[in-house]
């Protein structure tokens, strides 16, 4: 570990060093380094350091950073780097005594106090490197949002995806280069968003109305929002599947045997810092689970195509996993001897020879066993009757 920080995070605004506080300032006088996106280098004066692009994708530019190590090196972010921003990437990448930062003010902030909302209940997104279906799950009407966007054509971009997911009555506040001499506020409808021409940096507030669909946010998600063949956990058994496996923050599943993904995207759905990974055999379901997270904002699940527990061995250990197809006593076995003793594991079988493996092993290892029936009002002649739905044995245990 280095005796004093070497590299500094820096926020830097749209106003550039007439926004910075003293302390900054010194900093950046006393740079050997400068690096960062050309935008925010062309704020700052000219010095003696050595000014250097950081490249694109971002991580290429780790190894370059690297590269400066034990010389005083600033980078330059906006506003706050720990919001969406470089901060937390250098943060994962280098030593704790290696680096330091120096935040400024963030565009959320700025955006908040010129619209007047409070950032406290108004939702944020960084979809400056993000597709814009990661809103999905948020739409709804009522809801305010603030978003980073990527260029002044993503405004476009936002006001076609609002209005294909029935949303069209949604106001957009375009925001401009906050905090600059360059600053530019606009309200605008969808219509407008796709004829007018904005300037990058921008971020837009959402106010959101329309007539299009709004996910509730209780477990057990309405089957229709999945595209299926039909081998998908219906909504009142993934309730009661998504209640077993308790996700809690910063968790990765395994989802073995995928079908159309609806238990590993629900996963994700209940918190941003949950992971996961999802095993399907069959092509064509796999593709089909990639395109389901990516309508539904979940782009980050990791979907692998191939069988258990061949394919596991190289993946990323789980906290929780659940098996919903391709059970059988040698992935059993498998998943024993391989996870770590903590690992929380639901099963679910419909079948008979799965229901008496489940019990061989809820024997062997205890946990629970739980059969769900459900049945649904249907037609019987001129009347109406109960039809049942095959019961579905749940295993719950921790390994």
């Amino acid at each position: 570990m280095h005796e004093a920080p070497w590299l500094t995070v820096l926020g830097l605004g749209e106003d550039g060093l007439d926004g910075l506080p003293p302390a900054s300032r010194q900093v950046l006088e006393r740079a050997k380094i400068i690096m960062g996106p050309p935008r925010h280098l062309s704020l700052t004066p000219d010095t003696a350091a050595q000014k250097v692009e950081w490249p694109v994708p971002f991580a290429d530019g780790l190894p370059i950073l690297t590269g400066f190590r034990g010389r005083p090196t600033v980078v330059l972010a906006s506003g706050d780097p720990f919001w969406f921003g470089a901060g937390s990437v250098i943060a994962r990448n280098f030593e704790a005594g290696e680096w330091t930062a120096l935040p400024g003010q963030s565009t959320f902030s700025l955006a908040a106090a010129r619209l007047g909302w409070p950032l406290e209940s108004t939702l944020t997104f960084g979809l400056h490197a993000a597709p814009l279906t990661r809103l999905r799950p948020d739409l709804a009407p009522g809801v305010r949002a603030i978003l980073l966007l990527r260029d002044g054509k993503a405004v476009a971009e936002l006001a076609t995806y609002l209005t294909e997911t029935g949303f069209a009555d949604t106001c957009l506040h375009v925001m401009e280069a906050l905090g600059g001499p360059r600053e530019r506020s606009r309200s605008v409808s969808l219509t407008e968003a796709l004829l007018g021409g904005f300037d990058h940096p921008v971020c837009v507030g959402l106010e959101v109305a329309g007539e299009g669909r709004a996910f509730p946010k209780a477990s057990g998600k309405p089957d229709e929002i999945f595209e299926t063949d039909g081998q998908i956990t219906k909504r009142p058994v993934r309730a009661l599947t998504l209640s077993a496996l308790a996700p809690q923050r910063g968790e990765h599943l395994w989802d073995i045997g995928g079908g159309t993904g609806s238990i590993s995207i629900e996963w994700l759905m209940c918190d941003p810092t949950l992971t996961a990974t999802t095993i399907e055999p069959r092509a064509d379901r796999a593709e089909r689970i990639r395109r389901n997270a990516d309508t539904l904002g979940q782009d980050r699940l990791n979907v692998v195509h191939g069988t258990a527990p061949g394919s596991l061995g190289g993946l990323t250990l789980p906290d929780v996993v659940f098996i919903g197809g391709g059970l059988s006593n040698e992935l059993m076995e498998w998943l024993h001897a391989a996870l770590p003793e903590v690992t929380r594991l639901v099963a679910n079988a419909v079948t008979l020879e799965s229901e008496a493996l489940l019990a061989q092993w809820q024997n062997k290892l205890g946990g629970e066993l739980l059969r769900i029936e459900l049945a649904q009002a249907s037609a019987l002649g001129p009347r109406r009757g109960w039809k049942s739905a095959f019961p579905v044995v749940q295993w719950s245990v921790t390994l």
